[in-house]
């Protein structure tokens, strides 16, 4: 689609942001890392970043560069992945040196809002990206581990005053994505689904939202739509520029918006600086208006100094794409 066609399509069309057009502005959101614990304790030899650590990797410099200048160009939405970054109260175990307390938490997320961002919590319950658990990575689908997912879920809801959406992750989990791993740890059928099940309704309980990666349906798409719950919010997520049909990732936005999931489709500077306004387009196009709640960044990065510039650049690419909408007069 060229720039023209989009722009009129965008002008004809609006954004609603909540399900059945409840009127919310649409969701502009960044994912930033608190913790960057999401693989096992290797060092992965071309991403060295990647490797477990056991103290808090993260510039507060940064993030409140971050967080202002995401305020500044009209996003609206900080998704928060805390993982081992926090001192839980239920579980202080898994913190890593240098944690946030609860209350600097709490101080945080008032800052957010007052900038005008809405702060999202996220944490990644896939076995792929769980080294923030500590031992109870290990443990996966035992009693305790259950316990253990139902106090944080619980406790991470009651901090962030029962969320509009709780992240829970769950992509990824695959034998090739753990192949340096010391453990390798893949669920499977009905108890892939059973844990699912287990963290969606927790969230529930909770009083928030559950919301997730969808790459599931790239190789599971009868399973998935036979399976899954509509109250699940989805995030499909491709980062390159093809959004051609023989590209199942990208595809799979048309699939779910078939069978009328919600979504929020995800873009990225990983790859390419491209990719964030060719997803706002392709949504724009293929997704119904109703189930389309919003956008996410994903930049990929820690949250460190070094990788400033990633960070930055994430935020002009969202900016530019709300300037676009607005120019042409759509939300």
């Amino acid at each position: 689609m060229d720039r023209r066609t989009f722009l009129k399509m965008a002008a004809a069309a609006p954004v609603a942001s909540a399900a059945g057009g409840g009127g919310r502005a649409p969701l502009w959101g960044n994912l930033v890392h608190l913790s960057y614990s999401f693989w096992e304790d290797h060092v992965h030899p071309e991403k060295e970043e990647r490797g477990y650590r056991p103290f808090l990797r993260f510039d507060e410099k940064l993030w409140r560069d971050i967080t202002e200048k995401m305020a500044a160009v009209g996003m609206n939405a900080v998704v928060l992945d805390l993982g081992d970054g926090v001192r839980y109260r239920s579980h202080p175990e898994i913190a890593v040196e240098g944690a946030w307390t609860t209350d600097k938490l709490r101080a945080e997320l008032a800052r957010l809002r007052r900038l005008g961002l809405e702060p999202l919590p996220k944490l990644n319950f896939s076995a792929a990206h769980d080294a923030w658990l500590g031992p109870y990575g290990r443990m996966v689908s035992t009693e305790k581990y259950y316990a253990v997912c139902r106090d944080l879920i619980a406790e991470v809801i009651a901090l962030f005053d029962r969320p509009r959406f709780f992240h829970v992750g769950m992509d990824e989990e695959d034998a090739g994505h753990q192949r340096l791993y010391h453990q390798i740890v893949v669920r499977q059928g009905d108890l892939w689904w059973h844990d699912l099940d287990f963290y969606v309704d927790r969230v529930i309980e909770g009083g928030s939202r559950p919301w997730m990666w969808s790459d599931y349906v790239w190789h599971h798409p009868e399973l998935f739509f036979a399976h899954m719950r509509k109250q699940v919010l989805q995030s499909n997520w491709y980062y390159g520029t093809d959004f051609g049909d023989g590209n199942v990732r990208a595809k799979a936005y048309g699939d779910l918006e078939a069978h009328g999931f919600d979504q929020v489709p995800t873009g990225s500077n990983w790859t390419d600086p491209r990719n964030f306004g060719l997803t706002v387009e392709h949504a724009r196009a293929h997704i119904a208006t109703a189930r389309l709640l919003g956008f996410l960044q994903t930049p990929w990065r820690p949250t460190i100094e070094t990788h400033r510039q990633t960070h930055m650049a994430a935020i002009d690419q969202v900016g530019a794409a709300i300037a676009a909408l607005r120019r042409a007069g759509a939300r």
